[in-house]
C-alpha cells in the first residue's frame, strides 16, 4: 500500500524537475508535491561543469542553493538519494528505495546518462555529467598539470578539452569526425573550430576511434587508437574523459507503459508533454518531441509552464518546441548554430574575414540552418 496518496510527484531532480517545482509552485501554493532524486538534488547550472575546471570552480562553488533548502523554500518533500524501482501507472503508485507513493500526476524528469562504446570500461574513464563525478575529477586534476585524453569532440567533449588546456593540462581530443562538431559544423567553420582549439594546446585526433583502453602498472593510462584509413596507434595518458553521447535509460518508462523511443526517448505530445498515458508528464533530456531528441537547457522553462498548467487546470496556448539556439562556451573562438543542419546538405558562405565566419544552408520549408564563428583570439 501507498504510504501516502495524492497531489504530484517529480522523479529527478536536475533542472528540469526544480523547473516543474517552481512552475507548479507559481500556480499553486498548496498542491502537495514530492520531488524524487537519485542524486542529492542540489541545484546548479550543469552546463558550467564543463567550463569550471579552468576556473577553479568545484562543486561547493557551483551549488547555487542546496536542495534542502530549496525543498523549504517551495514546500516540497524532498526524497533525494531516493531510486525509483517501479512506476504503476495503473494503481498510480510509484515504488522507491523509501517507500511507495501514490500520485494523482506524475511528471518524469529523469535526464539522460552519459553511454559508453564497449571499448571504453566505465572504470578507466571519466564522465563528467554531475557534481559527485566532476568533483572527483577536479581533485585529481588539481593535483599537478597532467595529460588528458578527452573521447568524443561533440559540444561537451570540446568545451572540456579547452577548458583543461587552459587550466594548464596537455590535451588529446580524439573523434571519429574529421573535425570537433563533426555533426553540427561544415568543414569550414569545423577547420576554423580545430585551430583555435590547437592555439589554446589542444591536440585533435580526427578520424581516429579507441580500439582498447587498459590501465598501466604506473597508473597512466594506453588507449589503442585506429584512424580512418586502418593504421593503428598508441596513445598514453594520465586521464581519460569519455563525452561520447548521452542515452536515456528505458526501464523506468517501459514500466510504467509509456512510449518510448529508441533513440529519442519518452514520446511526449508536442502540445501538452503528456506521454502516452494519462496523468504522466515528461520533459528535458528524456523526452524525444516530432520525433527528435530534446537535449536543450533553453526549452526547459517552456516545458514546466506548459506542464504546471496542465497539471492546475489553467488555461495556456500549449507548448510549442522550436529550435534552440545552441552555443559553444569555448572563450578562445565563440560558435553559434541556429537551426537543423542536414548532414551533407550544401553550405553557402554569407561573412568570411578576420573576425567571424557566417554561413547557412538554405533548407525548404523552414527557416535557414545557419553557423557563426567569432574569432576571439
Amino acid at each position: 500500500m501507498p504510504v501516502d496518496n495524492g497531489g504530484v510527484v517529480v522523479v529527478g531532480g536536475g533542472m528540469a524537475g526544480w523547473a516543474v517545482v517552481e512552475a507548479l509552485r507559481a500556480l499553486d501554493q498548496h498542491l502537495p508535491i514530492k520531488l524524487i532524486s537519485a542524486c542529492a538534488a542540489d541545484r546548479y547550472h550543469k552546463p558550467e561543469l564543463s567550463v569550471a575546471i579552468s576556473r577553479g570552480r568545484n562543486s561547493r562553488q557551483l551549488v547555487k542553493q542546496s536542495a534542502a533548502d530549496a525543498a523549504q523554500a517551495l514546500n516540497v518533500q524532498l526524497l533525494a538519494h531516493t531510486f525509483v524501482i517501479n512506476i504503476d501507472s495503473a494503481a498510480k503508485t510509484i515504488h522507491t528505495t523509501r517507500g511507495d507513493f501514490g500520485w494523482d500526476k506524475l511528471v518524469l524528469a529523469a535526464g539522460a546518462t552519459p553511454t559508453l562504446p564497449e571499448t571504453l570500461p566505465p572504470s578507466l574513464c571519466w564522465r563528467v555529467n554531475q557534481l559527485g563525478s566532476f568533483d572527483k575529477l577536479f581533485a585529481v586534476l588539481a593535483q599537478k598539470p597532467q595529460h588528458v585524453a578527452v573521447v568524443g569532440a561533440g559540444m561537451i567533449g570540446t568545451e572540456l578539452a579547452e577548458d583543461m588546456a587552459r587550466a594548464g593540462h596537455r590535451v588529446t581530443l580524439i573523434d571519429r569526425t574529421p573535425h570537433p562538431l563533426g555533426g553540427l559544423l561544415p568543414p569550414q567553420a569545423g577547420t576554423k573550430l580545430q585551430a583555435a582549439l590547437a592555439a589554446q594546446g589542444v591536440t585533435y585526433l580526427g578520424q581516429t576511434h579507441v580500439e582498447n583502453l587498459s590501465r598501466l602498472a604506473d597508473g597512466s593510462y594506453q588507449l589503442q587508437l585506429q584512424d580512418g584509413r586502418g593504421n593503428p596507434t598508441v596513445l598514453q595518458a594520465d586521464q581519460v574523459v569519455a563525452a561520447t553521447g548521452l542515452a536515456i535509460d528505458s526501464r523506468l518508462p517501459e514500466r510504467a507503459g509509456v512510449l518510448f523511443h529508441p533513440q529519442h526517448g519518452i514520446v511526449v505530445d508536442e502540445h501538452s508533454l503528456q506521454t502516452s498515458q494519462p496523468d504522466i508528464y515528461a520533459l528535458g533530456d528524456c523526452v524525444g518531441i516530432n520525433g527528435q531528441s530534446c537535449r536543450f537547457i533553453a526549452p526547459l522553462r517552456r516545458q514546466a509552464e506548459t506542464i504546471a498548467a496542465e497539471i492546475t487546470g489553467t488555461e495556456h496556448s500549449g507548448y510549442e518546441h522550436t529550435d534552440p539556439v545552441v552555443r559553444l562556451k569555448t572563450r578562445s573562438v565563440g560558435v553559434e548554430v541556429l537551426g537543423r543542419p542536414q548532414p551533407g546538405a550544401a553550405w553557402q558562405v554569407e561573412a568570411d574575414n578576420a573576425d567571424a565566419l557566417v554561413l547557412y544552408q538554405p533548407q525548404s520549408g523552414g527557416q535557414n540552418a545557419r553557423v557563426t564563428l567569432t574569432l576571439r583570439g
